[in-house]
């Protein structure tokens, strides 16, 4: 079988799709990664197969030249409604939300690498396009190679939510108020290349996800194949203190390792949190780019300051961990069973990742506009001495290791990606 992996050029996007393709690699299946020609050495570390395709996205150039949101103060309409119950997601704001961030997001990151992609599926006839939620280019060129397709999550499935809720709210509108903005976008894609429109190029034919059903959202549409979540942070080396046994009790603090270099900087002040949790019984380890570091004006005395070390490593040695609710981090210190303190950004799905496992009992969470070093030290010290957080967050790590390893899904998506062929 043929599979190719595509994405958008984002890291963070791509790497939790390694393991998967590493089952499939090893399981004799020819894999190659897709992506723009900015992810090339990320994707060339992890030992697959690159192609790159099209040109690079500008994303994030245009972002910092616009400002069409806060990314330290703003959630992304329409996901801030992701979380609220059916009867609570109104038609015009989901509506109003669509018609932003089809254009402003989803189009900007796909079409520079749309057609690309689309000759690389025709040429190449993969059995199998395996894309990340933002990467609609992976199912377009799916459908004009007659592949099946499949969605990898990243986290809470945001996407299939609002998608589902907005087609039963299309269904009830007027015949004349019916422009379904991603549905139109969508549609201009595949004429393109000759095909018509169906609703899996924005859902897929199936779905992959790492969540365990607890902290799955409600009211998706959609089939998913449960996969576990290997934590993988591409290139990893483990520093000498941390091959020793931790003298005290250690923390963790990381607060993204895209914030300064995407959203502009952090929730919060991580001066302000080292000075509140100086003279702390314990060691705080604190992931901090080298430029951040030089903004420190003082470092207390139980602070270790490392400009990057790999969560999967460090995890396992903390009693806690203080983080932004990014998906990776949240599912890294879960698989670990450490309890979370999170103060999510409010940009995407970091709340509603947070409401989620604080849900379950494993973390608390501190909304980012009350973030403030003292508050965090109050949080920190009670979810020390909280054992049934810390009993939360072990039956997540159950959950999560209960779920089907990655080579154990080979499998199911062979069986899927034959039954989709025959079906045409």
């Amino acid at each position: 079988m043929r599979v190719l992996i595509a994405t958008v050029a984002e890291r963070t996007n791509f790497l939790g799709m390694v393991p998967l393709a590493w089952a499939l690699r090893t399981a004799g299946h020819e894999v190659r990664v897709a992506s723009q020609p900015r992810l090339t050495d990320v994707v060339a570390d992890t030992g697959l197969t690159m192609v790159p395709v099209g040109r690079d996205h500008d994303f994030w150039r245009v972002m910092r030249s616009h400002r069409f949101f806060d990314p330290l103060r703003d959630s992304v309409p329409p996901f801030d409604l992701a979380g609220l119950p059916d009867e609570e997601i109104a038609w015009e704001p989901l509506q109003s939300g669509y018609r932003q961030v089809v254009p402003w997001w989803w189009r900007m990151v796909n079409e520079p690498m749309l057609d690309d992609l689309t000759a690389l599926c025709r040429a190449w006839r993969p059995d199998l396009v395996i894309w990340e939620p933002s990467t609609f280019a992976g199912a377009v060129a799916a459908k004009a190679c007659g592949a099946a397709h499949a969605r990898f999550l990243w986290g809470v499935d945001v996407f299939a939510r609002l998608r589902h809720r907005y087609l039963r709210l299309l269904q009830a509108r007027p015949a004349g108020d019916r422009a379904d903005v991603l549905a139109g976008w969508l549609r201009a894609c595949a004429a393109r290349y000759g095909e018509t429109f169906s609703e899996d190029l924005t859902t897929g034919h199936f779905t992959l996800d790492c969540l365990p059903d607890e902290m799955r959202l409600p009211g998706t549409g959609v089939t998913y194949v449960p996969v576990r979540y290997v934590p993988y942070n591409g290139r990893a080396v483990v520093p000498a203190w941390l091959r020793r046994p931790p003298e005290r009790r250690r923390i963790c603090l990381t607060l993204g390792t895209s914030a300064t270099e995407r959203q502009g900087g952090y929730v919060l002040s991580v001066q302000d949190v080292l000075e509140a949790l100086d003279g702390l019984d314990a060691e705080i380890v604190v992931t901090l780019p080298d430029e951040e570091q030089r903004r420190l004006t003082r470092v207390p005395g139980n602070a270790r300051l490392v400009s990057y070390v790999p969560l999967h490593a460090l995890a396992p040695t903390c009693s806690a961990v203080i983080d932004h609710g990014g998906a990776g981090t949240v599912l890294t210190t879960l698989y670990y069973g450490v309890p979370q303190l999170v103060i999510p950004r409010p940009t995407f799905d970091e709340p509603l990742t947070a409401r989620q496992v604080t849900r379950e009992g494993a973390a608390r969470t501190i909304p980012s506009g009350q973030a403030t070093g003292e508050r965090v030290r109050a949080e920190l010290e009670a979810l020390l001495s909280d054992e049934e957080v810390r009993l939360g967050a072990e039956h997540l790590r159950r959950r999560l290791l209960d779920l089907p390893a990655p080579n154990d899904v080979v499998a199911v998506l062979e069986r899927l990606a034959a039954r989709r062929t025959l079906a045409g």
